[in-house]
């Protein structure tokens, strides 16, 4: 980093409208799977430090075609890379998925299909200098933010930014279209009532966490400025959540803009040095929203899903609501009306947003917008050539949860917390250990 070049207010804002929109015709696509890891036959089991150093070597020592990172409380995540279609992506994500699965299988341990930990109270495995500083600064407005970091896993869709016209496939249709979308997604693949042991009220508990956590860092910008300058603005107007350095513990300089930081240089208070180009993309990994534009847009609202696909039905929707003109323009229009219910509040503590986590889709606005989303998504796989195997999943879940007003987290309210282990697609399977189906 010493060597490095200081940059500018006006550079950085350059660079925030040069990258995090990069236009062109949508042709990838592609996933982020979290997940968290539990011993299906003892699930409130804590592992120790060899267990777990013994599971990340299993895993490690795959040869996977995504990237495997470790989040904070020791959930695995799958990167996908950038896939032509979504049969390609969903292909390469379901191979590594088997994979791991694989490897865990003989130690006793699975990937946990659930959005928040239901057993566990928050741990923090990783102690390096960034989770350090980000559970420092999440402190300072309650105990969400270890809850967010160690006990919670989601599905992230990312998609291209869109053409530099108008129209569905436009970037700034496609930025407002993920923001009015967002409260539905949330609200139909809700799939975390439960967090350390109790019912929290809530069918997304992750998404309450996210609302509950530091305003500035996971709210959305607001909606009524192109996307560009609201995205810039937010970017450069929102505090540095630590500065790095060659040695932690890193500065925390409380309230700090990335605007101001560059405008003081050196002279910025507990900054400790003038920020380089690089601490803007640092920055950006830092800020929460439910929609984050990083060269292509990063859908973030969206729990971690049961059974050994589930994952794949937010990519499969989301991927055709986006790519499709016809069924972005149908998924438009069924969103729209929503904005009237978002309020003053930006997402994700806009009251839509509240009443989705909350609710689900027992809220009849959100669950109309979501039938019709639904169905113009399963129009779109199919001239889209999605795999018949991929559009069934789409349908079983449409049947199963979407038309009947219910979502992923009304199937383990079904059951009694002392036999939740139990519920159908918690270890990745439809019916694990024998049990059938529990909802008719």
């Amino acid at each position: 980093m010493p060597d490095e070049v200081a940059v500018s207010g006006a550079e950085l804002e350059a660079l925030v409208r040069g990258v995090c929109f990069k236009t062109g015709p949508p042709r990838a696509v592609g996933v982020e799977v979290e997940w968290l890891v539990h011993a299906p036959e003892r699930p409130g089991h804590v592992l120790s430090a060899a267990e777990y150093e013994q599971a990340l070597t299993a895993v490690r020592a795959l040869r996977l075609s995504a990237p495997l990172t470790v989040e904070p409380g020791g959930q695995l995540e799958l990167s996908s890379l950038p896939a032509p279609s979504l049969g390609a992506c969903w292909e390469a994500m379901r191979e590594d998925l088997a994979a791991v699965r694989a490897a865990l299988a003989p130690l006793g341990l699975a990937l946990t299909g659930t959005a928040t930990d239901p057993w566990r109270a928050p741990l923090r495995r990783l102690r390096e200098p960034r989770y350090e500083a980000m559970e420092r600064v999440l402190d300072r407005t309650g105990s969400s933010g270890r809850a967010m970091m160690c006990c919670s896993a989601s599905v992230q869709v990312c998609v291209d930014a869109g053409l530099p016209g108008p129209g569905p496939l436009g970037f700034e249709r496609r930025w407002r279209l993920a923001h009015l979308l967002g409260p539905v997604l949330v609200a139909a693949f809700a799939n975390s009532p439960f967090l350390a042991g109790r019912a929290t009220g809530w069918r997304s508990t992750r998404q309450a966490l996210w609302a509950a956590i530091e305003p500035g860092r996971t709210a959305a910008p607001p909606l009524g400025t192109d996307a560009r300058t609201a995205w810039s603005r937010h970017v450069l107007d929102t505090p540095v959540m630590c500065v790095r350095a060659d040695e932690g513990p890193w500065p925390l300089p409380q309230g700090l803009t990335l605007r101001a930081w560059a405008r003081e240089g050196v002279r910025a208070e507990g900054a400790g040095r003038a920020p380089v180009a690089a601490d803007l993309d640092y920055h950006v990994s830092t800020l929460f929203p439910p929609v984050r534009a990083r060269g292509h847009l990063e859908l973030r609202m969206i729990d971690a899903q049961p059974g050994e696909d589930g994952w794949a039905v937010p990519l499969a929707v989301v991927g055709a609501l986006f790519d499709d003109e016809e069924a972005a323009e149908a998924a438009y229009r069924a969103v729209a009306p929503l904005s009237e219910r978002l309020g003053d509040v930006p997402p994700p503590r806009s009251p839509l947003w509240l009443t989705a986590a909350r609710d689900g889709l027992t809220d009849p606005g959100l669950a109309a917008a979501a039938r019709a989303c639904f169905e113009a998504a399963a129009g779109a796989l199919e001239r889209l050539g999605a795999p018949s195997a991929l559009r069934a999943l789409v349908a079983g879940f449409t049947e199963r949860y979407v038309a009947r007003g219910r979502c992923p987290a009304d199937d383990l309210l079904a059951h009694p917390f002392d036999s939740l282990a139990e519920a159908p697609g918690l270890w990745g399977t439809t019916a694990p250990r024998g049990r059938k189906d529990v909802v008719s």
